[in-house]
């Protein structure tokens, strides 16, 4: 079948594609900026990618007619803006328009679990886009979940936060709230096993795992497993506006999708029995058995996709094309060059740079930095990175988000999405005659950010010349040292 796909460079198309790819299915993928998909990863001539952003009514037009099946995976849930509920309306109006005529038979809508009168805005916006889709020349199914439990989705990457790093918990009164989580495993299963199935047309179906759970008995499990020993103590004075600060600064995810995510997790989400798993033949995975496939994924370095990459701020509204090209004019720079003992060696560095693996020298200043950014309302150095070595094209990393990584032409792009009065990028590139150069650019944002450039100018001088004596180096390196290497 020609199955057009949305969302592809969120976290659940990013795991439904391949499956689809390997069920012999050609995948139209709609992305609202190239330059964040990357084709290359698939090698497969099944995929054909085009760019639409369904805000924009006329870039639809691009659509195939000739499309069997379409899945609607659009949310805006994390947007900074907060008029979220009014931009799903307009996607989901002007996916329907546009399917509408094409030979699309079936659009497979997964939503949010909306089984009580009261509602939080996340969840009523997402009843209000199956409204919107419902009554059309194609059939709908909607898939409802509730909490997704799989490597790199949001609610397992905050569950494990606050259960890492917490040992005691202060925790408002929703922990008490029940939920029926589902295994990511389980969601692409429901995903694949509806397509072309006559009997599910026009239907919604509830979609959870076996356990009915309270956030509270979530975490406790979870640090179970983890072998942690952990105390949680609800209190109800704590206010929605104060929890999503909480979880802001313990974990991280943004502000506001903080806020609706502490919306949402008052109310319980529970399913209305129905008998979809055993019409396709899927077996439930339980909350314990997800999490430590969760956990395998991790460890073997295999996690598909993560909802940090999908997150990005609103500097790029108008794509990542526009910060590709580095500017020269009104700019500072701190352009630093050095000889590599080894290419591959420091190539290795440079993709693995940042996470856990640390930015090889003086680690203290970045997250005093990302500390900073974080009582500005910014992203902080909380988002790590997906892979340990592993780096692709619109990967979060740290504060930073990655425009382009070639390995083949040795060039890793970053641009800054701190909090700064100016726009920033970090470059490292390896030339033939073993030459790695680092470039950092700043465009300052009138009196204050060239005043921020040579108030930070000290510290650039000390991190930028200990993080590339550190790449060049042919030797092991630890991300928190301090001194700088002896100069050849």
């Amino acid at each position: 079948m020609k199955i057009l796909l949305t969302g592809v460079t969120g976290y659940i198309a990013q795991r439904l594609l391949p499956v689809l790819i390997e069920n012999g299915h050609e995948v139209v993928c709609c992305v609202r900026d190239k330059h964040r998909f990357s084709i290359k990863n698939y090698m497969s001539s099944q995929i054909l990618v085009l760019e639409a952003d369904f805000l924009k009514k006329e870039s639809l037009k691009q659509i195939p007619d000739d499309i069997d099946i379409a899945y609607y995976l659009i949310h805006s849930m994390s947007t900074q803006t907060g008029d979220f509920e009014n931009m799903e309306a307009l996607c989901a109006a002007n996916f329907k328009e546009r399917i509408e005529q094409t030979n699309a038979r079936q659009v497979i809508y997964l939503s949010g679990i909306t089984n009580t009168e009261e509602l939080s805005k996340h969840l009523s916006s997402r009843k209000n886009v199956e409204t919107v889709l419902s009554g059309s020349k194609f059939a709908l199914t909607t898939l409802k979940a509730g909490i997704i439990i799989g490597s790199g989705s949001a609610s397992f990457e905050i569950i494990r936060d606050l259960v890492e790093k917490l040992p005691v918990m202060i925790t408002p009164r929703w922990l008490k709230t029940k939920c029926q989580p589902i295994a990511i495993r389980n969601i692409i299963e429901f995903l694949i096993g509806v397509i072309g199935k006559d009997d599910v047309f026009n239907k919604s179906y509830d979609i959870g795992g076996p356990d009915i759970l309270s956030y509270k008995e979530m975490l406790l499990r979870f640090a179970k497993i983890r072998g942690l020993k952990r105390h949680i103590f609800i209190i109800p004075v704590m206010t929605p506006k104060i929890t999503s600060y909480w979880l802001y600064f313990v974990t991280a995810t943004s502000y506001s999708l903080a806020k609706n995510l502490v919306n949402s997790m008052k109310i319980d989400v529970i399913c209305k029995p129905n008998d979809l798993a055993n019409q396709l033949g899927i077996k439930l995975i339980y909350y314990d058995t997800a999490i430590k496939m969760a956990f395998d994924k991790i460890e073997q370095n295999q996690v598909l996709s993560s909802w940090k990459d999908a997150q990005t701020s609103d500097i790029f509204s108008e794509g990542f094309s526009k910060f590709i090209e580095v500017p020269v004019n009104g700019c500072y720079k701190d352009i630093r060059t050095m000889k590599v003992e080894n290419i591959d060696v420091s190539l290795e560095k440079i993709w693995s740079i940042g996470g856990k693996n640390g930015w090889y020298y003086g680690n203290w200043l970045w997250e005093i930095r990302g500390f900073l950014d974080q009582l500005a309302g910014g992203v902080g150095m909380r988002r790590g990175r997906k892979l340990d070595s592993v780096i692709q094209t619109g990967d979060s990393l740290d504060f930073w988000r990655v425009l382009l990584a070639d390995k083949n032409e040795r060039r890793l792009l970053l641009f800054a999405e701190m909090k700064l009065p100016g726009e920033a990028w970090l470059e490292f590139k390896i030339d033939d005659q073993q030459m790695l150069t680092q470039t950092a650019t700043f465009r300052p944002l009138g009196v204050l950010g060239r005043l921020y450039w040579y108030a930070v100018l000290p510290f650039h001088g000390l991190i930028f010349n200990g993080m590339i004596h550190k790449i060049a180096e042919n030797t092991p390196t630890s991300g928190s040292l301090w001194s700088l290497p002896n100069k050849k």
